[in-house]
């Protein structure tokens, strides 16, 4: 920003100030994820397993249907964004089941 001058008119008007440096607020950490929140995740995943809307997505997946996945999943998570983060890890994760049944025979 330009130095300020003491006019009274003008774009540069007024008293020079200088802008302060504030802290970042808490809640710009908000939904960032920590080893803990990861640990706890894994966890929970494990436990309960998938909603039956992931499960169905998982299906739609298998058999190759991407895109009517992701409509899907658009539909039950309300964002475009939000339905190619979750086809992400579903993908993901039905790759991980195949690498363990392969691994099993």
């Amino acid at each position: 920003m330009a130095p300020r001058l003491e006019i009274a008119v003008g774009l540069k008007r007024g008293h020079p100030t200088i802008k302060n440096k504030l802290a970042p607020r808490p809640a710009s950490r908000k939904g960032l994820q920590t080893k803990h929140n990861k640990f706890v995740k894994d966890i929970v995943r494990e436990v309960c397993g998938h909603a039956p809307y992931e499960k169905r997505a998982m299906e739609l997946l298998k058999v190759s249907k991407d895109k009517r996945a992701l409509k899907f999943l658009k539909r039950r998570l309300g964002t475009h964004i939000r339905a190619k983060r979750k086809r992400e890890e579903l993908t993901n994760t039905l790759a991980q089941m195949r690498k363990a049944a392969a691994q099993q025979k």
